[in-house]
């Protein structure tokens, strides 16, 4: 049974573009290296045609994935996204009440995440709890280097 995945419709378009690149370039070129392997002779003790095969397996089976999630996709419609309270999508400023540093994360499905963007998966402990809480709210999230107070200053889109 499939899980339904959660994605932007550039998550989308990114997934589909992967699919394209993979069914189109990687797989052929895989044939090719398995001809080639062939080619050479005897396969019962070819390295590189059990190389081959093995690689064709695991191109087969992220493909398989990327279909999946494709297929199983909904689309999250950015123009009805809500920011009275904190929400995939939503971008929420916070303050860590400890040391007064201020962050700035956008909360997104677990495949789009990306720190250095300053997007964060829906699945974090911080997206978690903040998930609900309004502007002023603040929450206590556990992190793996302890807990950690946090004001919710702004959400936006």
């Amino acid at each position: 049974m499939s899980t339904v995945t959660y994605l932007t419709q550039k998550g989308l378009d990114k997934l589909k573009k992967e699919l394209e690149r993979l069914t189109n370039v990687e797989r052929p070129a895989i044939s090719k290296q398995i001809g080639e392997a062939i080619e050479k002779g005897d396969i019962s003790e070819n390295a590189e045609y059990d190389a081959a095969k093995d690689a064709q397996g695991m191109l087969e089976a992220k493909i398989a994935e990327i279909q999946s999630k494709i297929a199983n996709a909904r689309i999250l419609d950015e123009s009805k996204i809500d920011t009275t309270q904190v929400q995939i999508l939503n971008t929420i400023k916070i303050k860590n009440k400890k040391n007064n540093a201020t962050m700035k994360y956008t909360i997104v499905p677990e495949s789009e995440a990306n720190l250095k963007e300053g997007k964060i998966s829906v699945t974090t402990p911080i997206a978690k709890g903040l998930m609900g809480k309004k502007v002023g709210d603040e929450v206590e999230i556990k992190v793996p280097s302890g807990i950690i107070p946090f004001e919710i200053v702004e959400i936006s889109i």
